[in-house]
């Protein structure tokens, strides 16, 4: 039987960068359990969906968090990920944003 989670891996990256701005691919892919390359996708995908915003600071990237964008499913409209990401990663998204 094949092993599962509540959390898909954009939200465990997603975590994973709120906790730590300026983590590195290779730490992110480590703990979510995937390539780095994946990982580096999902960043993409989390960045082109605007939940993401990269800024370069020297030789690293910067990654602030959008909370107050919705969810993207139509059943989770009415929450934002801000809410999502405090209750899991237990910070305040409205004080911190991943700065």
């Amino acid at each position: 039987m094949q092993e599962w989670t509540f959390l898909t891996n954009h939200a465990h990256v997603l975590l994973c960068v709120v906790r730590d701005p300026q983590a590195r691919m290779r730490d992110i892919a480590e703990q979510v359990g995937v390539t780095e390359r994946a990982a580096q996708r999902i960043v993409v995908d989390l960045v082109e969906a605007g939940y993401l915003e990269r800024t370069r600071e020297g030789r690293r990237n910067r990654y602030r968090l959008h909370a107050e964008l919705p969810l993207r499913h139509p059943m989770d409209r009415d929450t934002d990920i801000g809410q999502l990401v405090a209750l899991l990663a237990g910070t305040d998204t409205t004080l911190n944003n991943a700065t």
